[in-house]
Formats: C-alpha cells, structure tokens, sequence
C-alpha cells in the first residue's frame, strides 16, 4: 500500500469547523503516566480521575477545573498553643484539600484534610504557624484536588492571657491567683463563658468564743454553688482588658495576752473592664463575756458568757456564706463554761454551742469546686473552743481552723481557702487565737 503524506498547515486544521460525528482520540493514561516535561497546552486523557486534563505550564487540572474560594476562618491562632482553624468557602471538593499557612515573611506550611463539605473543612494548626511570634500575619489560601487555589484570607497569631499560676485540664486553661495580680486579657481576645471562683479572707477565731467565719465564696462553675446554698452566678465575658486580682488575707486572731476582739477577714476581687466581682471578707469569732460574732462573707461564733447571757452568731452574707453558730446561756457566776459554737462555712451554719460543759463545736462545712480540674473543698469555718476541758471544735470542711484543746494553740485557717480560725482559751502566747486562711481567685476558660 502506498502512504500520501498530505501536506496541511497547523491553521487549517486548528481554524476549520470539524463537522465530523465520530471521536478525537486523545493520548490517555494513568495520573502516574504524564509526561515528564509538559508543556503549556498538553493535553490528555487521565484514566486515575476518569477526567480529560491539561496542563497550564504550572500544573495538570481538569480541562474544566473547579477553582474554591475561601470566605472565612474562624479560630484564632494563639502563639506556643496547639489548636484548630475552621474553613469555610464554596468547591472545596470531597478530599485532599491543601490548606497553606504562609507566615509574612516566612516559609509556607502546608495541611491535607478531607472536607466535611463543599463548603467546609477543619485544618490543625502547623506548629511552625503557631510557634510564630505574637502580631505575625498568616496568610491562609486553601487548593482542592483539581488543581486550583483560592483566594488568601489573612488571621494574626495572637498572644495568650496571662496572670497568676496557669495551668490546664481538658480544654479548660486555668488562671490561680494565691496572691494578688493581675489577669491580662491581650488585644484581638475576647473570652467568652468564662467560670471564676472569688473567695475572701476567713476572719479570726475569738478569745474565750467562737469560730471565725469564712471568707465570702461567688462562683460561677456551671452545675456547682456559690455560698450560702446560693446556685452559681452567671459565666462572664472579658474582653482585652486587664483585670486586677485581688487576694484577701485572713483576719488576724487577738495576739495579746488579754481578751480582745480579733479581726474580719479581707475582701478578695476581680476588677477591670466590664467585670467587677468581690466577695466580703469572714466575721471573726466573738470574744469573752458574749460578744457577737461578726458578720461577715459568713459569719463568726459569738464568745461565751460568764454572766449568762446567750450569744449570737454573725450572719452571712447573702450567696457567698452561713450564719456562725449561736451560743446557750453561760454558766451564771458558778460551774462550767459553755462550749464555744462554730463561725459559719461557705456551704452550712456553724454548729450552736451546748451547754455549760460541753465540747467546742465545729465550723460550717465549706463547698467543693472543680474548677482547677479535681474536686476541692474551701470555705470552712473555724472550730469553736472548748472551756472547761476536752477537745476544742474542729475546723469546718474546706480549710477551717480547730479550736484549742484547753489551753493549747489554736489553728489558722488554710491559706488560699477562705477558712475561718479556730477560737481560744487561755492568756498565755501560746494559746492565740487562729488566725483566717487567705482568699484565692480562680479564673477558667476555653480560648476562643
């Protein structure tokens, strides 16, 4: 057979009408058979994607590609913290979407996912990204499996909140302040459903009484109480701002050897912005020949009578603590002293004291939190004494201090607790009153 080459130039077949109803037969083969060196224009049948493609002199794409675009990303990047990025824009494709994270001035990180729509993804933050320094701009672009990149959408690595000792349990970070300072919420952040735990000073115990109150405890712990049988307050919202944390100290007990009335436990707080959160710092304890507990966040025992005349206990405060106990008549000019009643606890009433005789009683129990991640209990208050003989009261649940036993020295309350002291009897140093625990401000989040 003879072949006739026909001589045509690249015009006449590229510019003709093909009128023909049959098939152009194109080159076809595996994503892994392309050519080695293409160039602009090649084009070819992709039997892997079933799809016909061709390349642009960058990349290979379908000859009628689909190109994404990238509306938002929401999650923020926070330097030295792992986290997510959510994605949200329209052709995104079922799989194999690069997410690129390109720091100004930096080198690209790339990350493949599977889309959870055409419309969104979720893409781990690259620790090159979030090892950034905080204020460098990411510029984030996304490309799906045809081949094609979307716009760039910038987000800005953003400092974290800072203050007190911090610490993590779950998703929750977590802020304890032991002493006073502040929480410093950077610019860019704003925290939202923010659960904090404000507790005051517990009060002193009192000379020949009762025990100290504890410090007033707000909390707003979903699911737990604040004080006095109060449900927790409403989660906050802070914004950039910062924001003092004060610490209440405990009230110090009568450190002289004549009776005397010891001292309230101090106001702890969180203060600044929109924010402005204070607990009232615990009664102490009443001393000798009936005097009232004060009140308080809750209130102290009173003293015991020699006259007898009953005591009262000083009241709580309204959501953050209980009454301390009251007292029966004393002992009338003849025989045993009354035992001495309990300051009031964050979570109870202290125990009454009983008659001439009787033992010291214990504080009111405190109210257990989880706010650090384990349950603990804080805001108890402190024992009242005991007279005539025998023990003195225990300290409240939560940080409470016990009585003396008749001579012995009283105990504090717990530092960082709120717990009131435990009462005395006695004129000799060492036989002090207790002095109150410390307050503590606790405040925990989810970064946004």
């Amino acid at each position: 057979m003879t072949i006739r080459k026909i001589n045509v130039t690249s015009t006449e077949v590229s510019n003709d009408a093909n009128t023909s109803t049959g098939a152009f037969d194109l080159p076809a083969g595996t994503t892994a058979q392309r050519p080695g060196s293409p160039t602009s224009g090649n084009i070819r049948f992709n039997t892997t994607l079933q799809s016909t493609e061709v390349y642009d002199g960058n990349v290979w794409g379908k000859t009628s590609p689909i190109v994404p675009t990238l509306s938002s990303v929401t999650g923020n990047i926070f330097n030295s913290t792992a986290g997510n990025v959510t994605l949200a824009g329209t052709n995104f494709l079922t799989s194999n979407l690069v997410v690129t994270f390109t720091p100004s001035g930096g080198s690209a990180s790339t990350v493949t996912v599977t889309p959870s729509s055409e419309t969104a993804a979720t893409a781990a933050v690259p620790s090159a990204i979030y090892g950034q320094s905080a204020g460098t701009v990411i510029s984030i672009t996304v490309t799906n499996s045809d081949n094609r990149t979307s716009n760039a959408v910038n987000s800005t690595v953003l400092a974290l909140p800072t203050g007190g000792t911090i610490t993590t349990s779950g998703s929750n970070r977590i802020h304890t302040f032991n002493s006073s300072g502040n929480f410093v919420v950077p610019s860019g952040v704003t925290l939202t459903n923010v659960e904090y735990l404000v507790i005051a000073g517990g009060g002193s115990g009192g000379d020949y009484g009762g025990g100290g109150g504890a410090g007033g405890y707000r909390s707003s712990v979903v699911g737990e109480n604040s004080g006095g049988g109060a449900s927790a307050e409403t989660r906050i919202t802070m914004a950039a701002a910062t924001y003092a944390a004060t610490i209440g100290g405990g009230g110090a007990g009568n450190q002289t050897n004549s009776y005397g009335v010891g001292n309230d436990g101090v106001a702890s707080s969180i203060i600044g912005g929109s924010v402005s959160i204070s607990t009232v710092g615990g009664g102490s304890g009443g001393y000798y020949n009936a005097v009232n507990g004060h009140a308080g966040g809750s209130g102290g025992g009173p003293g015991i009578s020699e006259g007898g005349v009953a005591g009262t206990g000083g009241a709580g405060t309204s959501g953050q603590g209980y009454a301390g106990g009251s007292n029966t008549a004393g002992r009338g000019g003849t025989g045993s002293y009354p035992g001495g009643a309990g300051g009031g606890g964050a979570g109870a009433v202290g125990t009454n004291g009983p008659g001439k005789g009787g033992a010291g009683q214990p504080g009111g129990a405190g109210v257990a939190s989880s706010i650090t991640g384990s349950s603990v209990t804080r805001g108890g208050g402190g024992g009242g004494l005991s007279a005539s003989s025998g023990v003195g009261g225990a300290g409240g649940a939560g940080g409470g201090g016990t009585a003396n036993d008749h001579g012995g020295a009283s105990r504090h309350g717990v530092a960082n607790t709120g717990g009131g002291g435990g009462a005395h009897i006695g004129t000799n140093s060492s036989s002090y009153a207790g002095n109150g625990g410390s307050g503590v401000v606790i405040i925990r989040y989810v970064l946004p």
